[in-house]
């Protein structure tokens, strides 16, 4: 697998951290992983959840209404 596919530190982070920066709780994206709705996240191992900064900034941006710099990115 070529290094530049794999995150570097600080990029990933778990789901208190992706909650503190989403303003939400953590149970509030525990039910939107079950309902499949939410930020992008990936599933390391059986339990481990970790959420990209970038996937958190798009959620972010969508869910402010901001789809065109969504689209453009």
């Amino acid at each position: 697998m070529p290094t530049d596919a794999l995150p570097s530190p600080g990029e990933l982070v778990d789901e208190h951290e992706a909650a503190l920066i989403l303003s939400t709780a953590v149970r509030t994206l525990r039910n939107w992983r079950a309902l499949r709705k939410g930020p992008r996240y990936r599933k390391i191992g059986a339990r481990m959840v970790r959420y990209h900064r970038a996937d958190l900034a798009e959620f972010q941006q969508v869910m402010a209404g901001d789809i065109d710099k969504v689209a453009a990115a």
